[in-house]
């Protein structure tokens, strides 16, 4: 045992996500056509407007409030009082260097056990490992379109002794997709319950029904929303993100805020003006062509990849979806996914790291590898997209899902 390293970080292995895209260019590097469909990242441009604030505000070089610029707080508890029945204000909002980080801190601050319902995000489980805050998993089911019931979350919470505890929710979700459909019964039983709520909501620009909810309309004051730039307007390695946190938990808002400044000081003042505009701006048609071409090429990957072999849900919104490829007979999904890389070029990252059973044959595929300013600059407008905009735009979408049918056929 390395005597320098605490045991619980000896024990970590780097984020899923960013080992699957590492590797995939390293083969790529080595010359072997490579598929990318395991990195989540938004293939579009920043919006020209929000760029343009970036290089107006390039001089801004002195350090800001630690819980952010207020201006852009305010902008930002407008936009989230404009969008949903929030009542939130400027002191309300910590600006942070992507969410990922204040989900590190909350998870540092929090005295008490974590639920996290499987499928859930890579890095969740392991930010609640280098806290010590103990886990627990509820599994869920394509049945119930990969969230849990109030059932299940009750049952869960009666089989543990320390009732403070904290409950993650990612809707549209990473890995699966979806769109969580039982909100209200979750916020019921998570208010009786004195949950306290993580609302994940990166994706929630991306809804493509365009009626999105969140959990904080029907438990405001249990539950923190978190949400940032990187992926509505594709803004990924600017790395800011917030939480709003409701005045009940300020307590937990009090120690967020001295740990940021014990850590990260404060964000990149330019980006912080940069965001400004991102969050006053409207950029309405900017989502709806973005989410227009999601859709069609979500919808032709689940329509292309369907069959009796394939179990896979439509597409509801983000840029995922979570096939389960039911003839597979491998020990491990993790080696599922080597044999399709190895096999087809085509990278997918396997169910087991996002909680789920090892031996359940499900992966999750990305449909961004994609050039998405050139898709969005050559299909704007009015105009509906046909599979020759996704031959040429999307031509890597077209041929890593033909090689991944290829292969499940072959099994």
């Amino acid at each position: 045992m390395n005597k320098f390293i605490k045991d619980q970080i000896i024990l970590l292995k780097p984020s899923a996500t960013l080992a699957i895209n590492e590797e995939s260019n390293k083969l790529k590097q080595a010359g072997k056509k490579i598929y990318k469909f395991g990195f989540g990242q938004s293939p579009f441009p920043i919006p020209e407007n929000i760029v343009i604030s970036l290089k107006n505000n390039a001089d801004k070089n002195k350090y800001l409030p630690v819980q952010g610029l207020e201006e852009l707080r305010l902008a930002i508890a407008n936009h989230l009082n404009k969008n949903h029945s929030n009542n939130f204000k400027s002191d309300d909002i910590v600006i942070g260097p992507g969410t990922k980080e204040l989900m590190l801190l909350t998870h540092l601050a929090f005295n008490g056990e974590i639920l996290l319902p499987a499928p859930s995000w890579v890095s969740y489980q392991p930010q609640a490992f280098v806290a010590r805050n103990k886990v627990h998993w509820i599994q869920t089911s394509r049945n119930s379109n990969w969230f849990p019931t109030a059932e299940q979350i009750e049952k869960k919470v009666k089989s543990i002794e320390n009732k403070n505890l904290m409950l993650f929710l990612n809707s549209p979700n990473n890995p699966s997709g979806s769109v969580c459909k039982n909100l209200e019964e979750i916020a019921e039983i998570s208010k009786r319950l004195k949950l306290t709520i993580i609302s994940d909501e990166i994706y929630s620009h991306l809804t493509f029904n365009n009626k999105y909810k969140s959990i904080s309309d029907f438990y405001p004051q249990g539950t923190i929303v978190s949400t940032g730039l990187s992926k509505w307007c594709g803004a990924g390695g600017w790395r800011l993100g917030f939480f709003a946190i409701p005045k009940e938990l300020k307590e937990l808002k009090n120690s967020l805020k001295i740990l940021c400044s014990e850590s990260f000081t404060s964000v990149s003042a330019p980006i912080q003006y940069a965001a400004i505009e991102a969050y006053n701006g409207d950029y309405s048609t900017y989502l709806k062509q973005v989410n227009k071409i999601l859709f069609f090429i979500g919808s032709y990957v689940y329509e292309n990849l369907k069959s009796n072999s394939v179990n896979v849900s439509k597409p509801e919104g983000g840029f995922y979806l979570f096939p389960e490829f039911i003839n597979a007979k491998f020990s491990t999904s993790s080696e599922m996914c080597k044999d399709i890389l190895n096999k087809t070029g085509v990278a997918l990252l396997p169910g087991s790291d996002f909680g789920l059973e090892k031996n359940k044959m499900i992966a999750r595929l990305s449909y961004t590898d994609f050039d998405g300013a050139n898709f969005l600059k050559n299909t704007s407008g009015s105009k509906s997209l046909d599979t020759d905009d996704l031959i040429k735009h999307a031509p890597n979408i077209v041929s890593g899902v033909s090689k991944l049918k290829n292969w499940y056929n072959t099994l």
